[in-house]
């Protein structure tokens, strides 16, 4: 997911806005939608992700649904990873593409990772999220 408009957000002293980017890429719009119409509360929480695991996979059916909730999925598992782990950031790419940096300097494609589950449901979002924050 390319977001080139994301590293261009400044700050008045030209610094990235770390909660300004933070909450475009919490937004989520389309999973937010969806797992509300199956009753499922996204409170970014770790047992959210265990809740999403659990719903039937209708999107398959759909390319470009599957491409923007995979998109979601993977942003929304990147909003619980930073929410919830100490020292954990959004880091936008040159490229665009935003990721997650671990304290330990490792970097996670959440996107990627989504795009996987929603496309396969392999791994599960609560799975990458265990090893993510037992990283």
């Amino acid at each position: 997911m390319n977001i080139p408009f994301l590293g261009h957000r400044r700050t008045e002293h030209g610094a990235p806005d770390p909660a300004g980017i933070a909450g475009l890429l919490a937004e989520c719009e389309l999973l937010r939608s969806q797992a509300g119409q199956a009753g499922v509360r996204l409170d970014d929480t770790p047992a959210s992700l265990e809740a999403l695991d659990q719903l039937p996979p209708r999107w398959r059916d759909d390319a470009e649904m599957l491409l923007r909730l995979g998109n979601d999925a993977g942003l929304y598992l990147g909003t619980v990873v930073v929410r919830t782990v100490p020292g954990a950031a959004w880091e936008i790419r040159p490229d665009g593409q935003p990721v997650v940096l671990l304290p330990s300097g490792r970097e996670v494609d959440v996107v990627a990772a989504g795009q996987e589950w929603a496309a396969s449901g392999v791994p599960e979002l609560s799975q990458l999220y265990a090893e993510v924050a037992g990283a």
